[in-house]
């Protein structure tokens, strides 16, 4: 009988410090979307503000942004597992805060929007360090884009999960129990980190002001139109497209007449969509055009809002919203494995932090204008905007992203050299 890590779905599993990492997030990202579920959820049946929930998105993302790049110098220049460890110890103390306040009944909208703000600046630093590890922790280069893919799925497996398990918990225990869930979901990352088999860290000299190396690394990735094209394409649809998940609490409560588990199934249903596309994206075969890939699930996710805004029959909706966590989730993943495989090792930490810098700072600003336009013309008008403007994105970036991918991906052999120039420069 074949091992799971034997499977070419699996192969990244092969490593054993992967596997500890994959446990470890997957246990973390099921609190994750507990959390962010019941968060939402609490401040629409406060407010029942449509701007509320942009402001409330806005409150956690944007300060990642803010910090995003120098949290990936933190990540280039520091040990990255004592910097996820310290993350995981500060995420969990933000969740017990706020199911505190929201348990003794003090959880006015400044408190929950403040620490909100703290989750962001928690993310900005661990999420470089997260990302970066991973070359780390997968054993043979050729599996990191499985591994990419893989801990995508994780990711998406969480939200299909996690949404619907925090709508019944929220409506039968109340926010706080989900709230305290994911504080206890954040020692699973630290326990795989203490569990790992690592080798001695060697501290990086650097006479390189912080800010000097968060200059390198924007202009690495404006000179390199290989990575600066996909970042862009990325912000712009974290502006435009990607924030409809702003206003699903209005199409729950409102369009489809439901509570905070109408809510969460919603959520469950785009994480189908995003468990296939990820799924998909660990099984295809080395070489694949990533570009193609990338433009293709574009015009999924396009068709997909515009229908899921048109149409009021719920398990009909849930379809085309399955559709929508389908192209949704190819945009972070194919962009995030492009950026990891095709950036120096010296600049890669800085790297990601412009990709999650585009990431942290569009979406934040897409969710106060999405929920500032819906208040104005309605939620279901506002998701039919974003699915057209999907279509105009792809008809741009069309040419540009075919002519700078047509190389297609990197092969095993130009990863194992990048990872092995990278052990020589330690």
């Amino acid at each position: 009988m074949k091992k799971i890590s034997d499977i070419q779905v699996f192969r990244a599993l092969r490593s054993r410090n992967y596997s500890l990492y994959f446990v470890g997030r997957s246990v973390s990202q099921f609190g994750t979307w507990m959390q962010r579920v019941a968060v939402l959820w609490l401040v629409y049946s406060i407010t029942h503000s449509e701007w509320m929930l942009g402001v409330t998105i806005f409150a956690e993302q944007f300060p990642s942004f803010l910090i995003s790049i120098p949290g990936g110098v933190i990540a280039d220049r520091y040990n990255r597992y004592t910097v996820i460890k310290i993350t995981q110890v500060a995420s969990m103390v933000q969740s017990v805060l706020l199911a505190i306040l929201v348990y003794t009944g003090h959880a006015p909208i400044w408190a929950i929007l403040a620490l909100s703000v703290l989750l962001g600046i928690i993310n900005a630093i661990d999420i470089p360090a997260r990302q970066t590890m991973l070359h780390e922790v997968v054993a043979d280069p050729i599996d990191l884009p499985n591994a990419l893919a893989l801990t995508t799925a994780m990711a998406s497996l969480a939200q299909l999960l996690g949404p619907a398990l925090s709508g019944i918990v929220y409506k039968a225990w109340g926010a706080a129990v989900c709230f305290l869930f994911n504080a206890a979901s954040f020692a699973g990352v630290y326990i795989s980190v203490i569990l790992m088999k690592l080798p001695p860290y060697v501290p990086k000299k650097t006479q390189k002001k912080v800010w000097t190396e968060f200059a390198e690394g924007w202009n690495y990735v404006v000179k390199t139109p290989a990575l600066g094209t996909i970042i862009l394409v990325l912000a712009i649809t974290s502006l435009l497209i990607l924030p409809y998940n702003t206003v699903l609490p209005v199409f729950a409560k409102v369009v489809f007449k439901g509570d905070a588990s109408t809510f969460g199934y919603i959520n469950s249903f785009i994480g189908v969509g995003g468990v296939l596309g990820t799924i998909y994206l660990a099984s295809r075969k080395p070489g694949a055009h990533l570009r193609e890939i990338l433009l293709a699930s574009l015009g999924i996710l396009g068709a997909a809002l515009i229908c899921f805004s048109l149409i009021k029959n719920f398990p009909l909706a849930m379809f085309f919203g399955a559709c929508a966590g389908f192209g949704s989730i190819a945009q972070y993943t194919i962009s995030n494995i492009v950026v990891q495989s095709e950036s120096d090792p010296k600049m890669r930490g800085r790297a990601i932090g412009v990709l999650f810098m585009a990431i942290f700072g569009m979406v934040p600003l897409g969710s106060l204008l999405v929920g500032a336009v819906s208040a104005r013309i309605g939620a279901p008008t506002t998701v039919l905007c974003e699915g057209i403007a999907a279509f105009v994105v792809l008809a741009f970036f069309f040419r540009r992203l075919m002519r700078v991918g047509k190389g297609g991906e990197p092969t095993a052999a130009e990863v194992s050299e990048a990872r092995e120039a990278a052990e020589a420069g330690c």
